[in-house]
């Protein structure tokens, strides 16, 4: 690997290109902080999407986009006076040690869980109203989701035991179910999203990344239907004159690969 000294050459390697392409280039020197937010996103579900595949050398690439994308942004920044690459770094760095007093202080912890309950705790005494402040509105339902069932058990607000939350599904899925009967569509909403929210704070009690989970099984579907596609293309044939029992032998069949 790399050495200290190599690392920090490389970033300011990167940091001497973005000034450059910030004064030169035509396109770089129209963009804002708004304009840069949706390739942001963009960025941020490719190196998802790496991640989730385990392609370690597209995870390496991804990282150098979204790089760029902070190295501009505090471009960006630094041309207003508001703040730069080195402000940055530094605001990080002193969250990072006030967060960490059982590391840069004199605070004992036990595991894992006493760290997650110090952090929400220690945003409380910086002033935030609520440890759900830091869940960004524009999150994706499912995302949001898991990130405030995440935040709210760390100030000790969760169930004891998984069998309490498999419980708790359980009820509201019959809840759910009643709506259903009574076909009252408004209710039946409201309850399909009592479902949701339960199973995602099921997955938590499993260990399970909820997105992770989902976006692995939307993986092989997408894999098991192209299968079915390719198969019904070789028979010369198309899916909707297709009987399901047809589709479902080159479903099973791909379900075995």
């Amino acid at each position: 690997m790399n050495s200290r000294e190599d690392q920090l050459k490389a970033f300011d390697r990167l940091l001497t290109i973005m000034n450059e392409l910030r004064e030169q280039c035509p396109w770089d020197k129209k963009q804002t902080l708004q304009s840069l937010r949706h390739l942001t996103i963009e960025e941020t579900y490719e190196l998802g999407d790496a991640i989730l595949d385990n392609d370690l050398n597209e995870v390496k690439k991804e990282l150098g986009d979204l790089l760029l994308h902070i190295v501009f942004y505090a471009r960006i920044g630094s041309e207003t006076n508001d703040f730069d690459i080195a402000d940055v770094a530094n605001e990080i760095c002193e969250k990072l040690i006030n967060r960490h007093p059982h590391i840069y202080g004199d605070v004992h912890v036990n595991n894992e869980e006493d760290v997650k309950r110090n952090w929400e705790n220690l945003k409380l005494k910086e002033g935030k109203k609520s440890v759900l402040e830091g869940v960004p509105k524009s999150l994706p339902a499912l995302v949001k989701a898991s990130r405030i069932q995440d935040k709210v058990a760390g100030v000790g607000f969760d169930w004891e035991e998984p069998y309490q939350v498999f419980d708790k599904l359980k009820e509201e899925l019959e809840e759910l179910q009643h709506e259903i009967n009574m076909n009252n569509q408004e209710k039946i909403e409201s309850e399909f999203g009592d479902v949701l929210f339960s199973m995602i704070n099921y997955a938590r009690f499993l260990n399970v990344n909820p997105e992770d989970a989902l976006e692995r099984t939307n993986k092989k579907f997408i894999q098991r239907f192209q299968y079915l596609e390719r198969k019904a293309k070789e028979k010369n044939k198309s899916l909707k004159d297709m009987t399901l029992a047809e589709m479902d032998i080159f479903w099973e069949e791909a379900k075995g690969l």
